[in-house]
């Protein structure tokens, strides 16, 4: 009977000061509104805007996100219950029903893979000579990103289970790039606010590209994001919407579109051989 109870207070321990990844277990209020994300679809970008969007006494630093638009991975249970509410919280989980408010974002899978590339890079888990040929593969199987899965199982846990229903809301980060108050304004009624213009468009200014690349270099080496990472690699990089098309292998693109078209497509989202005729496009606003 000590033991286990001793076994439980250990457990408990772990979960409150984070020496254990048990995102699952972490307490979570009806209010809460998730921004989540496969890892490297923009979750940072909208941090900004959302932060930038709701909160109007100070604009988002990276100084500052992880207090108004906290990483649930990088804060013990015990900081987060005493944010204040409500709590608007990163997250890369897959489909979790606890959630009830949330913002999902979905970015082209063929840019996904070119940022997480580079993201690997950036935290030593690879060289700059590793070939992006090799990593596409082992990223694109399910183990890669343990619970989380692939990116097609990731998408469709959270479009299978909650598309059209109240309090989910689906941001492409391709349109939040090309224009990006009509999706702060889907946001705001979220919230339960007015979608008034001057705080739309307050919000996609201070969270614009220029000002986050401005602000890591002087805070990213504080960052718990960034801190332990190379800082010679930028996190806010050249990585956009459509920038895979001068970038990506032609083998790595044929493999994800093999493997994920059919979503891809539903998304919106054209193959190679629909877009032979075009022109690469890049824009302005590149992570």
């Amino acid at each position: 009977m000590i033991r286990r109870g001793l076994k439980h207070l250990s457990r408990v321990s772990d979960v409150l000061f984070r020496t254990l990844r048990v995102e699952r277990d972490i307490t979570i209020f009806p209010d809460d509104v998730f921004l989540t994300s496969y890892p490297r679809s923009g979750n940072t970008w909208t941090r900004f805007l959302v932060g930038n969007l709701v909160y109007q006494q100070e604009a988002v630093t990276f100084l500052n996100v992880e207090r108004l638009v906290p990483d649930m991975y990088k804060h013990s249970d015990h900081y987060l219950r005493n944010l204040p509410r409500p709590r608007i919280l990163k997250s890369h989980e897959c489909f979790d029903p606890r959630y009830k408010r949330i913002i999902y974002i979905v970015r082209d899978p063929r840019d996904v893979a070119v940022s997480n590339y580079h993201w690997e890079m950036k935290q030593h888990s690879m060289g700059d000579a590793y070939p992006i040929e090799k990593f596409v593969p082992r990223w694109m199987n399910a183990v890669y990103w343990g619970r989380l899965g692939s990116w097609d199982e990731h998408v469709t846990s959270w479009m299978s289970t909650r598309k059209d229903h109240p309090g989910f809301l689906l941001l492409r980060y391709e349109d939040m790039i090309a224009d990006a108050k009509p999706e702060l304004a889907k946001v705001s009624a979220l919230f339960g606010f007015d979608p008034v213009p001057e705080r739309l468009a307050r919000a996609e200014e201070l969270s614009a590209a220029d000002r986050m690349r401005k602000l890591e270099k002087e805070q990213g080496a504080k960052w718990v994001q960034t801190r332990g990472t190379r800082q010679d690699k930028p996190f806010v990089r050249k990585a956009a919407s459509g920038g895979w098309r001068a970038t990506l292998p032609a083998e790595c693109v044929s493999l994800i579109e093999k493997e994920w078209g059919h979503l891809m497509r539903t998304l919106g989202y054209p193959l190679s051989t629909e877009l032979a005729s075009e022109a690469p496009e890049l824009t302005s606003l590149e992570k």
